[in-house]
C-alpha cells in the first residue's frame, strides 16, 4: 500500500497535524503530549516570532486516508549562514519504514528545492522548542519541555542514512535535607566579584526589572553552542508572557553584579508532566485545574534554562544560584529536579553538579544525513 504525502494547508489539517500523537501513543504510559494551545501558536506566523528568519512547512503521511505520519520542514536562516541545511522536527509516525521514508523524502524535496544539502534534526525553529530524538530513558515518564518518543524511531533513521549529529543528556538530581558544602564559600564570591542574587518581590516584578536583560544574557550565553538560534526581541516578549505566570519565585535564580546587571540565570518550574498529560494536552475548559494543583504540589522539578556569561563562567557564579535554589526546594518540599538536556560536549554544564547525586535519566539525539 503506498504513501501519500500531503501538505498542510488549511486549519483543519493543521489540527490533524497537531493531534496526530494523541492517537499514535494513546496506549503509552510515558509519553506527554505538548500543549495544543502552544502548537497552534508556534506555526502561526503571527504569533511565532521565529518566522521572521525562519520558513516551515508541515506534511502528513496517509495510506488509505488514514494519517500514518507527519513532519515538519524547517529553515532557519540566521542559524545556517552558509545556507545548507533543512532541518525536520515534529516527527512522528507507525513502525513502518515506507512511512518514514516518504517523510523525510517530502523534507529532502522542500529543502532541495531551496538550494540545501543536507538534512538535520529533530530541531525546531530555535533551541526554545523541543528538539532531540528519545534514544536512552524510555522507561522514564517524559519532561512535559521535551520529545518523547518510540525506540524504533532513531533505528530506522540510522537505516535510513542518518548518522549521528549531537547528543543531549538529562540527569535526575536529588535534593538533600543540608546544603552542600559547596556553598560555604559564596560570601567570599560575592566579595569578591561584586555578586549577589536577586531576592524577587514577585515573577512580575522580576520580570519587568531584569526580563530583557536576562534573554540577551541567554543569547550571549549560548552563542557558542551548536546549532544555537538568538531569540529576537519579539520572540523575547512572546516567551515572557509565556512563562511568566507559571513560574515560582523559589524556583528562580538570577545573579547580579555590582551595576544590577545581570550575569547568570536558572529558572526550574514543577514538573506538569503527569497534569498535561491528565488535560490531554488542553488547558479548557478544565485542564488548567490538573497544572494549577502541579505547580503548587509537586516534589520534582524540571530545569528550563541555566545560563551565565562568558566572562564570569569562572566567578563561581552558579554556586550561588544552586544555593538559592536549593533553599527554595527545602522550603517548598523538592526533592528531585530532572535536569534540562544539556549537550553531551558541553564540559562546563557536565561538571556543574558535582555536589550533588545524579543519575542519568534520558539521552537524546539530533541526527544529520546529505541530500542525494
Amino acid at each position: 500500500m503506498s504513501v501519500e504525502i500531503v501538505t498542510v494547508s488549511s486549519r483543519r489539517q493543521l489540527r490533524d497535524f497537531i493531534t496526530y500523537p494523541d492517537k499514535l501513543y494513546k496506549e503509552c504510559a510515558n509519553w506527554v503530549p505538548a500543549l495544543q494551545g502552544d502548537e497552534y501558536d508556534t506555526f502561526d506566523p503571527a504569533k511565532n516570532g521565529a518566522y521572521d528568519f525562519c520558513e516551515s512547512e508541515c506534511f502528513l503521511a496517509l495510506r488509505e486516508g488514514r494519517i500514518v505520519g507527519r513532519v515538519a520542514a524547517i529553515i532557519n536562516h540566521k542559524a545556517d549562514d552558509e545556507g545548507a541545511i533543512v532541518r525536520f522536527g515534529w516527527l512522528d509516525f507507525i513502525e513502518d519504514r515506507e512511512v518514514l521514508d516518504a517523510l523525510i523524502g517530502a523534507v529532502e524535496a522542500w529543502g532541495r528545492q531551496r538550494g540545501r544539502r543536507e538534512i538535520r534534526g529533530p530541531w525546531g525553529f530555535t533551541d526554545m522548542d523541543k528538539e532531540g530524538l528519545l534514544t536512552e530513558g524510555f522507561e522514564h515518564i517524559s519532561p512535559f519541555t521535551c520529545i518523547y518518543n518510540y525506540p524504533y524511531y532513531g533505528s530506522m533513521l540510522e537505516e535510513a542514512g542518518f548518522v549521528k549529529d549531537v547528543d543531549w543528556t538529562q540527569r535526575l538530581l536529588e535534593i538533600p535535607p543540608q546544603l552542600p558544602s559547596m556553598f560555604q564559600y559564596n560570601s567570599l564570591i560575592e566579595q569578591r566579584f561584586g555578586l549577589h542574587c536577586v531576592e524577587p518581590g514577585s515573577m512580575r516584578q522580576m520580570c519587568d526589572r531584569y526580563g530583557m536583560e536576562i534573554f540577551h544574557l541567554y543569547n550571549e550565553a549560548f552563542a557558542p553552542l551548536h546549532g544555537f538560534s538568538p531569540l529576537t526581541d519579539k520572540q523575547i516578549k512572546n516567551y515572557l508572557k509565556t512563562y511568566v505566570p507559571i513560574l515560582d519565585k523559589d524556583f528562580i535564580s538570577v545573579v547580579v553584579n555590582k551595576e544590577d546587571k545581570p550575569v547568570g540565570f536558572l529558572f526550574c518550574v514543577p514538573t506538569l508532566s503527569k497534569a498535561v498529560k491528565k488535560a490531554h494536552g488542553k488547558l479548557f475548559p478544565f485542564g488548567f485545574i490538573h497544572v494549577l494543583r502541579a505547580l503548587k504540589n509537586n516534589d520534582t522539578l524540571e530545569a528550563l534554562l541555566i545560563g551565565v556569561l562568558p566572562e564570569y563562567q569562572a566567578c563561581g557564579v552558579p554556586a550561588l544560584m544552586f544555593k538559592q535554589l536549593h533553599e527554595g526546594c527545602l522550603r517548598r518540599g523538592i526533592k528531585h529536579i530532572i535536569m534540562n538536556p544539556q549537550l553531551e560536549e558541553n564540559y562546563k554544564v557536565q561538571t556543574l553538579f558535582g555536589a550533588y547525586e545524579a543519575t542519568p535519566y534520558m539521552r537524546r539525539r539530533a541526527y544529520k544525513k546529505p541530500i542525494a
